[in-house]
Parts: structure tokens; sequence; C-alpha cells
């Protein structure tokens, strides 16, 4: 008995530790906010430049790429779900109106479970921001993004992604993230690939086989 009270004594102190109630640990918070990031930054390049390094990488990884004006979205939208045989797309609460075209059914995807979300054509979502070095973009639990499940779990998804919104490296991105650092966060490079220990390629494993991007010139 005794041996239990003192695993739990030391499993409690753990937890307490883990949550700041030590001195130790406002101590190391400090040290770990004074750390200097001054991280080395790409050159500066034009916002046109810096769009089209953002499509190659996105190419790189096999995802489409197609470039709108703010007034086309839902044209390009359309014409993407035609060229993929979609009939429609399961999206989260807060898509503009004015992305979906007529002749396709756009889908509320807030309430649905993991379950539903694997029957879904592909989900549309918008996304927080995008990195031109590593042709990745962030996404988090907002309006327009959804719950991280949404764009990991259906097999297919387009993302429209603002000019405005793509930035040159890693840390670029993490200073425009600083203010909604508290929400979860989910990072995608292309279709979800891996390969096994013979370098056997498979798309899917972890998120969606096929991914779209529409970049939109605002």
């Amino acid at each position: 008995m005794a041996d239990a009270v003192d695993s739990r004594a030391k499993i409690l102190a753990s937890i307490r530790m883990s949550l700041g109630e030590r001195r130790q640990d406002t101590v190391i918070a400090a040290e770990y906010a004074g750390i200097m990031r001054d991280y080395r930054r790409p050159e500066e390049r034009t916002r046109e430049a810096l769009l089209e390094h953002f499509e190659d990488r996105l190419r790189e990884y096999d995802a489409g790429v197609y470039r709108a004006s703010t007034t086309s979205i839902a044209q390009v939208v359309a014409e993407i779900l035609a060229s993929r045989g979609k009939a429609g797309l399961a999206m989260p609460a807060g898509i503009p109106a004015e992305w979906l075209p007529d002749g396709f059914v756009f889908t509320d995807a807030s309430g649905l479970d993991e379950h539903q979300l694997d029957r879904v054509e592909g989900v549309l979502t918008a996304c927080t921001v995008a990195i031109a070095e590593t042709g990745s973009i962030a996404l988090q639990n907002a309006p327009g993004q959804g719950a991280r499940q949404m764009s990991l779990v259906p097999d297919y998804h387009l993302c429209v992604v603002f000019a405005s919104q793509v930035v040159a490296s890693v840390p670029d991105a993490f200073d425009r993230l600083m203010p909604t650092a508290s929400l979860p966060t989910t990072f995608i490079s292309g279709p979800s690939a891996t390969a096994d220990i013979e370098m056997t390629r498979i798309k899917g494993v972890h998120g969606p086989r096929f991914f779209d991007v529409v970049i939109v010139a605002d």
C-alpha cells in the first residue's frame, strides 16, 4: 500500500510540474522565451515571384494548382470539380457563399464524424497561411477551415489560398500564426504520401490522396 501511495504522489507531483505549479517551470518558461530567434530568412522576392515559387513547390508534391481572381473563385471551383468528376463537396462553416458555384452540392460538414467524413466526395476549405519555401499550407480550427479531421479524413481536399496569405519561409509563417497560436493547427504539404522500408510510395495513408489549390490574386 505504501508503494502505491508513493507512486501516486510522484505522479501527482509530475502533473503539477507539467502544469507549471513550481517555480522551476516558471524559470524554464522564461529561459525558453529568452531564446534568440533571429532565423535566416530568404531574400525578398516580388509578390509574383513568391507565388510562382509556391506553385512550383506544390506541383513537386503532385498537387493541382489553379489561379483565380476574387470574382472568379466559383468559376474556377466549378472547373476543378467538373474535371475531378465531383458532384459536390463537404465544407466547414464559414465558407463564403460566393465561392460556391451553381450545379454542385455543398454540405456543411461541421457536425460530421470521421465515419461520415470518410464517405464524402471531398472537402473545400480556406487556410490561415501558406509557405512558398516549403509548399506548405497551414489550417487552423477556425471559420472556413474547420476541425483537423475535416482536412485529414476525406480523400480529396480543395483549398483556397489568397495571395496575401503566402509568405516566404517557415519563420514568416510562425510570425503570422502567433496571434492564433492556441488553435489546433495542421500543416499540409501536398497530397498525403508515405513510403515503407522498400521505398514503395503509398498515397492517402494519413490525409487526402488528391489535393488541389486555388491561388486567388487579392
